[in-house]
């Protein structure tokens, strides 16, 4: 995947679900959003969809350091990432590849941010797994 990084596991949905959450508080993140993308689909157009989330997650540290390099970061913040079903046992779970995302801003300060964001997200998803 050229702008994202993940894997997919032997576990069912609602697991990976909550283990990535706590994985992401664990990592430093807070979860500005989370969004049932099922639940909005079914709710606007009618339509069934497999079980699929987005998390908005977000370092304050991280992102005020960012802001005040570049006050328009806003607009990439925070860094998504998706957990969905496969089928019934099989669950993929990826996150944004934060030094792609940040690169479109085209300075350079942001590098060493975009690049902790990076690891640490890689991290969360690293540390899930089909135990």
């Amino acid at each position: 995947m050229r702008y994202g990084y993940g894997r997919s596991l032997e576990v069912p949905f609602a697991t990976v679900l909550d283990r990535t959450r706590l994985a992401l508080l664990n990592e430093g993140f807070g979860v500005l959003y989370e969004i049932d993308l099922r639940a909005k689909l079914r709710a606007e157009l009618g339509v069934e969809f497999p079980p699929y989330v987005i998390f908005g997650a977000c370092s304050p540290q991280v992102a005020h350091h960012g802001l005040l390099e570049e006050i328009d970061l806003g607009l990439l913040l925070p860094s998504n990432v998706v957990v969905y079903a496969e089928s019934d046992q099989r669950t993929s779970v990826k996150a944004i590849d934060a030094v792609q995302m940040f690169a479109i801003t085209g300075n350079a300060k942001l590098e060493a941010a975009a690049g902790e964001i990076e690891e640490r997200l890689h991290k969360v998803i690293d540390g899930l797994t089909d135990q």
